[in-house]
């Protein structure tokens, strides 16, 4: 399991991560707002663990910034000094999932980590990623370093089905069922789409394209 850690008290921070990494956690280090948005804006995380009071960017809005602006479904526990009623209010509101007032038991702090990544297990979505580019496979949707990207309705259903195989080829007549099923365009629509598609991740400055394998199909590749 992979944490972030945001904690701007070094010796705080240090207890926290030694702590978890004896438990078998993964950790990643923050130690303001800045740097956990950028963190969170390429990585992917189990659990985040976010300080409120910090002199770059405070927790309560680098997370919220990560909700509205990153898009981040990561489940947030809060680790704070401040307990007062509208201090927690102002954390759930921004998008945390828990709420821990220091000083606290690491053993306690542990619990909730577990409790919010088994819960996340249960809610989350099927999702397929590669090269940074992820696809939700209930709606489609595409997203590049958790931003989405705006694709046509049929550009997205051939990309996720790409993305499926990648890097593998994926054939012709792969594509076309997974896109149109038993009712296959009477034109080349396929190839018509997959220019498109080119066209919109290379106008997007996503460092992926699609390349035909003449005769055989298509596959994803690194730019």
């Amino acid at each position: 399991m992979r944490i972030l850690i945001i904690e701007d008290s070094q010796q705080i921070m240090e207890t926290v991560v030694d702590y978890l990494e004896l438990e078998g956690l993964e950790c990643d280090c923050a130690y303001d707002g800045q740097q956990a948005l950028a963190l969170a804006a390429t990585e992917c995380f189990d659990v985040i663990v976010a300080d409120i009071m910090m002199a770059r960017l405070d927790g309560v809005s680098a997370v919220r910034q990560m909700r509205e602006k990153l898009k981040v479904l990561t489940p947030v526990i809060f680790l704070t000094a401040r307990d007062s009623l509208a201090d927690k209010q102002a954390a759930f509101e921004a998008g945390g999932d828990d709420y821990l007032v220091k000083p606290f038991a690491m053993q306690e702090l542990l619990l909730r980590i577990h409790a919010l990544a088994r819960r996340r297990e249960v809610a989350t979505v099927r999702k397929v990623e590669f090269l940074g580019v992820c696809c939700n496979l209930s709606t489609h949707e595409i997203f590049w370093q958790g931003r989405p990207v705006k694709l046509g309705r049929l550009q997205r259903q051939v990309l996720a089905h790409l993305l499926q195989q990648a890097p593998a080829m994926v054939s012709r007549e792969a594509l076309i069922e997974a896109v149109w099923g038993d009712q296959p365009p009477a034109t080349d629509s396929l190839r018509s789409h997959v220019y498109g598609l080119r066209t919109s991740l290379k106008s997007a400055n996503i460092p992926i394209s699609v390349e035909t394998v003449h005769g055989e199909g298509y596959r994803l590749i690194s730019l």
